[in-house]
């Protein structure tokens, strides 16, 4: 059985996603005329909006910090010491590499998610893939697919595999009895969970930014303390990134095979665009400016400071400390700690080890608001089972704190992977309406207008909207 799965997520990874992604993206880019590149400082920009809100929906802050919730976790930490691990240091540059792919596939999903929105019974902003695969293509079976999918790998299977990551690190560092971990953990996330939607964005508004600017200063004080060794790290980078390296065992071709393939699957990995879990997040933001565009941008930034932030730090601090990789994900989680250990002695490990806990905790926050997204489309936006989706998250948590489980990995990768290729279907069949909106967007910028984004200018459009959502939101 494991054999099976292994090649089954060998081939969707390795031999269709990876082309199926990269081959997205550098369509988006061609279709934009390279718009990453062209429109960086418009992320910018509107992340420095006004952001008042009215209830019933998330701020634009709120939905990119629980979208980086989601996008960084402990799983994310380990996953970099397993590229390292598998393909070298050369796997950092082409993670970096497939970020700036990522990024307009982050924007189109995102411009997506916000314009095909709903609200449920209770008022409360919701969308994603499965709703504009309703909406837009008229195609619930594939939205309920989707849904299905998403609740399965990131509801249950990646919350339990985050759980076991922080049951590694603690096994690790603190030793505490599993019993009393896992019920550190229940009660906290029982407390969140209850609030629903808005009590999780405003947790995650908190707590993100906090934890991302420790964890960064943590790394810019290592590698201030060690500016000698930083050249030779770079110089590791590009030499593998290109097969240098193995060239003198004659294996220049595998090693920078292996270097790509790592370093990409780690970006896609890291960022999740084109995976349709960020759109669930920005389809609940009332965006500033006025326009699904705008909502789209901030989730662009939301892969910068991902991959090319969190994760380079992540990869600078293992390469300067020279550690090893480990084979399977919920071990490397433990080489972070590890290696601010080796260069601040006894403070460092431990401070390192509750920033590891609290984006694990952050993430499993962000990843049941999706599953909770997702269940609300399959009743029709009903509250029908969210105390028991709750209830079998946190016992799933749990579980992955008190047993081992990591045979689930490659199940929820599996699911991962199929639910990618149903939103990259969806998102190629609508590429075109989000193109229209990013021309809307910044034709009205051009003429020195903030962008608001008016249905009635397209009547196509406007029979697949939810009725009064954006008057509304005018």
């Amino acid at each position: 059985m494991t054999e099976l799965l292994d090649f089954l997520n060998a081939l969707l990874w390795d031999s269709i996603l990876i082309y199926l992604l990269i081959g997205a993206g550098l369509y988006f880019i061609y279709r934009t005329g390279g718009l990453p590149l062209r429109h960086l400082p418009e992320m910018f920009r509107v992340l420095t909006q006004r952001r008042a809100h009215p209830p019933g929906s998330l701020s634009a802050w709120q939905a990119l910090c629980l979208s980086l919730a989601g996008r960084v976790g402990a799983g994310n930490l380990a996953g970099v010491a397993v590229a390292i691990n598998t393909g070298g240091p050369g796997a950092i540059f082409w993670m970096w590499v497939i970020s700036w792919l990522s990024m307009i596939t982050a924007l189109v999903e995102s411009t997506l998610g916000q314009l095909y929105k709903t609200r449920d019974s209770h008022g409360q902003l919701r969308g994603g893939p499965a709703c504009y695969m309703e909406k837009g293509l008229g195609m619930r079976w594939m939205g309920v697919v989707f849904a299905l999918l998403l609740i399965f790998a990131f509801g249950f299977a990646f919350n339990t595999l985050q759980a076991g990551t922080m049951a590694v690190v603690n096994r690790y560092a603190l030793n505490c009895p599993p019993l009393v971990l896992a019920l550190g953990l229940l009660l906290p996330g029982g407390l969140v969970l209850s609030g629903g939607l808005p009590r999780i964005a405003r947790c995650c508004a908190l707590l993100v930014p906090l934890l991302l600017l420790l964890y960064l200063a943590l790394t810019l004080w290592t590698m201030a303390t060690h500016l000698t060794a930083l050249p030779q790290v770079f110089a590791a980078i590009f030499r593998g990134a290109f097969g240098a390296e193995q060239a003198a065992g004659g294996a220049m071709g595998y090693g920078m095979s292996q270097a790509m393939t790592q370093g990409a699957q780690r970006g896609m990995f890291s960022n999740e665009a084109g995976l349709g879990t960020v759109p669930n997040a920005a389809a609940s933001a009332r965006p500033t400016p006025l326009h699904p565009v705008s909502q789209g941008y901030m989730q662009m930034l939301g892969v910068v400071v991902d991959t090319l932030m969190i994760s380079s730090a992540t990869a600078m601090i293992m390469l300067l400390a020279g550690t090893p990789g480990r084979a399977h994900p919920a071990q490397g989680v433990t080489l972070t700690p590890e290696a601010f250990a080796a260069f601040s002695g006894l403070w460092g490990g431990p401070l390192v080890t509750l920033v590891v806990f609290l984006f694990a905790f952050t993430a499993m926050l962000a990843n049941y608001a999706y599953a909770e997204n997702n269940l609300l489309f399959l009743t029709r936006h009903r509250p029908v089972g969210l105390v028991l989706l709750r209830v079998l998250v946190l016992l799933a948590a749990a579980a992955g704190i008190l047993w081992d489980i990591s045979w689930l990995y490659p199940l929820a990768t599996i699911a991962t992977a199929l639910m990618t290729l149903t939103n990259l279907t969806a998102l190629l069949l609508l590429s075109g309406v989000a193109f229209t909106l990013i021309k809307d967007y910044h034709r009205q910028r051009q003429i020195g207008r903030e962008p608001v984004f008016n249905a009635a200018h397209f009547p196509a459009l406007q029979k697949q909207l939810s009725p009064g959502i954006w008057e509304r939101e005018r």
